[in-house]
C-alpha cells in the first residue's frame, strides 16, 4: 500500500528530476548561445580583417617607357614627366625609381620605397627637392593613390606643391597609366603619363 509518505517522496525525486533537466537544458542553450555569439564575432572578425588588404594586387613590376603620344602632360611636355620608370613591388610595398631629363638636357634620377601600410615615407628626388609620399591601394587592388609634397627652394624661397598620382594597369598587362592632380601656387594641374612595358 502507497503511504502519503511515499507518494510525497515520489513527487519530490520527480519534482526535483524535472528541475534538473531543466537545469541542463537550459545550460545546454545557454552554451549554444554563447557558442553562436562567439562564432558570429570570430567570422565578422576575419571579414573585417580581409578587407583591410586586398587579396589580389595589381603586380606594377617592370620597366616602363614613357608615350609621350597616349599621354597629356600638359605646358611642359615630355619634360615635365619621368622618361622611364623602374617598379619593384613585393607584398603590395612598390619601390619606384624615376629617370628624367632635365631642362638644360641633364639625366635625373630618384628612387622612392612606398610601403604597404600606407607610412610616409621622405625622399629627395629632382634637383635636391623633398618629396614626402604614402601609397594606399584601392579596395579591389586594381590601382594604388600615391599622396605626395613636394618642398622646393629658389634662391631660398620655399615652394609647396600637393597631389595625388593614381596609378592603373592595361588591361593587357602592357601599359600603366599615372593620373596625376597636383595643387600648385598658380593654381591646379591634371596630367596624364601613359608607359610601355619594355
Amino acid at each position: 500500500m502507497v503511504t502519503r509518505q511515499s507518494r510525497a517522496t515520489v513527487l519530490i525525486v520527480s519534482s526535483f528530476h524535472f528541475l534538473l533537466s531543466f537545469i541542463l537544458s537550459f545550460k545546454h542553450k545557454i552554451q549554444f548561445m554563447l557558442t553562436k555569439k562567439l562564432l558570429s564575432l570570430l567570422v565578422v572578425s576575419t571579414l573585417l580583417f580581409s578587407f583591410s588588404k586586398p587579396i589580389f594586387q595589381t603586380n606594377f613590376s617592370g620597366t616602363w617607357s614613357l608615350n609621350e603620344g597616349k599621354s597629356d602632360l600638359g605646358q611642359f611636355g615630355a619634360r615635365g614627366a619621368a622618361n622611364k620608370i623602374v617598379v619593384d613591388q613585393k607584398d603590395g610595398a612598390v619601390t619606384v625609381t624615376r629617370n628624367a631629363t632635365g631642362f638644360n638636357g641633364e639625366a635625373m634620377s630618384s628612387t622612392e620605397a612606398l610601403t604597404a601600410d600606407g607610412k610616409e615615407v621622405e625622399t629627395t628626388v629632382f634637383n635636391g627637392a623633398k618629396k614626402k609620399s604614402s601609397l594606399k591601394w584601392a579596395a579591389d587592388g586594381l590601382t594604388f593613390t600615391v599622396t605626395y609634397t613636394i618642398l622646393l627652394d629658389f634662391n631660398g624661397q620655399s615652394l609647396e606643391l600637393k597631389g595625388t598620382e593614381i596609378w592603373s594597369l592595361g588591361a593587357d598587362g602592357k601599359t600603366i597609366t599615372l593620373q596625376t592632380a597636383m595643387t600648385t601656387p598658380q593654381g591646379d594641374v591634371a596630367t596624364k603619363a601613359v608607359y610601355d612595358k619594355q
